[in-house]
């Protein structure tokens, strides 16, 4: 299965995933499993090497309990350790 990955004409989006799940004690492989997703594709959305779709934007922030605006931006999160900033 080939690894999607973030064309370069695609905006960035930022996402907090890291964050939420090391607050949460969560290894990467319990979240991909409770997203059912692989841990490397996790470990992608992660540093921001490709954008989630729709479907599983939802899916993390149903996971989270959090709007999907407090997990995904157009704009990095800030300096409190949130988001990726590439």
């Amino acid at each position: 299965m080939e690894t999607p990955v973030r064309k370069p004409s695609e905006p960035i989006i930022y996402n907090r995933m890291a964050a939420l799940r090391a607050e949460r004690g969560l290894s990467r492989q319990e979240l991909a499993q409770a997203l059912d997703i692989s841990y490397q594709d996790l470990g992608y959305l992660e540093l921001g090497a490709y954008n989630p779709d729709l479907d599983l934007a939802f899916r993390v922030s149903e996971y989270f309990g959090l709007p999907i605006e407090s997990i995904f931006s157009r704009q990095p999160f800030g300096e409190e350790g949130y988001g990726r900033n590439v």
